[in-house]
């Protein structure tokens, strides 16, 4: 029986058969780890051949040996690797080095120390700069915009993407300077973005004349169930509105290759990266493109890439499928709860009873499951409705993420129980 439809008694009767079961799974001293997607060790092997590429002595690539300077925006045999992923030009590809989270960094350091292309002035000098961030969203895009003292201004994301009619009142606003997306399987619900509201992004007439479509395709190849979503090409769009130097595409293969030892690229028009590398020869001789060579040598091209990513969904798909079967078989029946269903990416996302998310993480973390911090998912952690709770399935062995999703169900239902038992009290 669903626990909204329970008398008191009942409730109480759960309570104690929930707890018994959680003060089992505490007495086992548990140490499981819930809260970042991390790929597995198992995943990383997937790659261990991509350290012998260079056993030939080999060093030269594109007419130049890639151990000496030089070649300050990447390999060019890097950059057509990573245009062919995401369906752009590779004159519009930088390459990065191993986190694209550095590139959107970067380029937002840049913004307010020099101002971006079509920048008034450096957003250092500007009165207030606001961002949107569609939630619930990536707790490092909303950490890193706080860190340079931004306003986050959060807007509803539905599962189509963001909500448009929102997002176009709000680019009115001269101080909205951007906004954050990640358009496919989204992190943490799993979303894709339409092609409707991806036409409606490109089309938006900010009152910014400098304003950032931070567009972070992280998991633009991540698909683990089915056919891989189509997404269009926003580089594409976004020209043919009249804005082609809005948009900053980001990705990176984190979770293809090694996660601690990858590369990242920014996507972005010609005009944009040409003034971008302006600024970025003050900074840096180049990035390391001796790893740029692992990759174009181990990865190739768009079929070797998809094959090694078939490879990883073998491993991906068995571990969701394992959190989603406990979910239907402990909570569904309860009806405490809600959730998406990802055909990709790295998270499940949960909406638990309004107030209980809180709680639900102190249990687990009691009972020795670590989880990300509820709330993480809004900017500045706080979820308004104290609801969603982020699941990361990929790091544990199978054995332990059935354990770790366990002691998660046990405890989203002792949070519930204690909620209704305390409001059938009042």
């Amino acid at each position: 029986m669903e626990y909204l439809r329970m008398q008191k008694a009942e409730l109480e009767a759960e309570y104690r058969k929930e707890k018994a079961r959680y003060d089992a799974l505490c007495a086992l001293g548990l140490s499981l780890n819930l809260a970042r997607g991390k790929p597995e060790t198992r995943q990383l092997d997937l790659s261990n051949a991509m350290l012998h590429t260079l056993d030939d002595g080999n060093f030269i690539c594109d007419g130049m040996d890639v151990r000496n300077y030089g070649c300050l925006d990447g390999l060019p045999s890097c950059k057509a690797l990573f245009a062919e992923l995401l369906d752009v030009q590779p004159e519009q590809v930088l390459i990065g080095g191993n986190a694209s989270l550095n590139l959107m960094y970067d380029l937002i350091a840049k913004a307010y120390t020099n101002g971006l292309l079509h920048s008034p002035r450096p957003w250092s000098q500007e009165p207030a700069i606001r961002f949107l961030c569609p939630v619930p969203g990536y707790d490092r895009h909303f950490n890193l915009s706080l860190s340079f003292g931004m306003e986050l201004i959060p807007v509803p994301l539905r599962e189509d993407g963001p909500d448009m009619a929102v997002v176009e009142e709000l680019v009115r606003d001269p101080a909205v300077k951007g906004m954050w997306c990640v358009p496919k399987y989204s992190n943490p619900d799993g979303f894709v973005y339409s092609e409707a509201v991806c036409r409606r992004i490109a089309a938006l007439s900010p009152a910014a004349p400098d304003f950032a479509l931070m567009w972070d395709n992280a998991y633009c190849i991540h698909n683990f169930d089915g056919p891989l979503a189509a997404l269009p090409d926003m580089l594409s769009l976004c020209r043919e509105a009249g804005h082609a130097d809005m948009v900053y595409e980001f990705a990176s293969t984190s979770k293809v290759t090694f996660a601690g030892a990858g590369i990242s690229c920014m996507a972005a028009s010609v005009e944009n990266l040409k003034y971008l590398l302006g600024l970025l020869t003050f900074q840096t001789i180049g990035f390391n493109k001796v790893d740029q060579l692992m990759h174009v040598r181990f990865l190739k091209d768009r079929e070797t890439t998809f094959a090694l990513m078939a490879r990883h969904a073998a491993i991906l798909k068995p571990k969701f499928d394992a959190v989603l079967d406990a979910l239907q078989r402990e909570i569904a029946p309860t009806g405490t709860a809600r959730w998406n269903r990802p055909k990709g990416g790295y998270f499940i996302s949960l909406y638990a009873l309004p107030g209980t998310a809180k709680r639900t993480h102190a249990l687990c973390k009691q009972a020795g499951v670590t989880m990300t911090g509820a709330g993480a998912t809004y900017p500045g952690g706080v979820d308004p409705e104290d609801s969603n709770l982020r699941i990361a399935p990929s790091y544990p062995p199978l054995n332990e993420l059935r354990q770790a999703i366990e002691v998660f169900c046990v405890s989203l239902k002792l949070a519930a129980l204690e909620a209704l038992l305390r409001h059938s009290a009042a």
